[in-house]
């Protein structure tokens, strides 16, 4: 079948009527030139709104320029925060205190405390503790003194009660000696003994301090026993301490007029000298000390 418009011209060329040939090629092209005006327009609109998403996404925009003085300012402020936070926790943090370990095992720990109390007072109150103590006959009460709710070492106690013994201390290095970490107590018994519990070195390392402090060891502790100075016990200022044994221990004994025990210092062991006025009450803390030393 011959289609319409389809006309094609002669093999030679030569005499033959002028014919058109119709494409597809031509076709898009007359559409194209009859859409120009549009299409124009279309890419005109498309490079405005490129123009202006890059105008809105620009750092030297007005707009960008606010939010990112407004995010600064936010970032600055929570930095700050964050450092008032900081100092403040810094400024605030408490100091723990070191473990609390007793030397032995005590029925009951007390802790009293004695800030800007004179040597008198002290001894009435640990003595006050020891005699109104609810311990069961047999029991060990421990009692700790603090300042300002800090447990003090012995040589602060020493400091405190003024004692004679601090000279001996700074002459012989006891830094080494002697522990800082003692005890003092109540034994309850028949009566109630008072008690301190040291830690040393070795024997062979304080026998001298001791020694030393035999001279005014009554003079220092006296009212912690309830012994009171008078007419009648001022001759104990300058009695000798003897040589005993106590529990199979060596032991220094002062001794009364009538051959009674006022006060001793025993070497419970070879790290531990217990200063009390008892026989029994040195033997209770002696073999405390052996259980807390199996226990180790």
């Amino acid at each position: 079948m011959e289609k319409d418009n389809e006309i094609f011209p002669h093999p030679t060329g030569v005499g033959g009527e002028h014919k058109i040939v119709e494409t597809f090629a031509g076709d898009m092209a007359e559409i194209l030139e009859n859409d120009r005006e549009g299409l124009v327009k279309k890419i005109i609109h498309k490079e405005k709104e490129y123009e202006e998403k890059k105008k809105n996404f620009s750092p030297e925009s007005k707009e960008n320029k606010l939010f990112m003085f407004v995010s600064f300012l936010f970032l600055f402020f929570a930095l700050l925060i964050l450092f008032f936070f900081f100092v403040k926790k810094e400024n605030n943090v408490v100091q723990v205190e070191k473990r609390f370990t007793p030397i032995i095992f005590n029925d009951r720990n007390t802790f009293l405390e004695v800030s800007e109390l004179k040597k008198e007072e002290i001894a009435q109150t640990v003595l006050g503790e020891i005699n109104t103590t609810k311990v069961k006959v047999g029991g060990v009460e421990g009692i700790y003194l603090t300042e300002n709710k800090q447990i003090i070492g012995f040589r602060r106690f020493l400091t405190l009660i003024k004692s004679n013994f601090v000279s001996n201390i700074s002459l012989s290095d006891n830094t080494l000696f002697f522990n800082d970490n003692f005890l003092l107590g109540g034994v309850i018994l028949e009566s109630k003994n008072f008690f301190i519990l040291l830690k040393v070195r070795s024997f062979a390392d304080v026998f001298d301090a001791l020694h030393s402090w035999e001279e005014k060891m009554f003079f220092d502790l006296n009212g912690f026993f309830g012994l009171n100075l008078s007419a009648d016990t001022n001759y104990l200022l300058t009695k000798e301490f003897q040589d005993g044994i106590v529990e199979n221990k060596n032991a220094r004994i002062l001794y009364d007029k009538d051959n009674k025990a006022v006060l001793m210092y025993v070497f419970g062991d070879d790290n531990s000298v217990v200063i009390s006025n008892s026989q029994n009450a040195v033997h209770e803390i002696m073999l405390r000390l052996a259980s807390a030393q199996k226990k180790q």
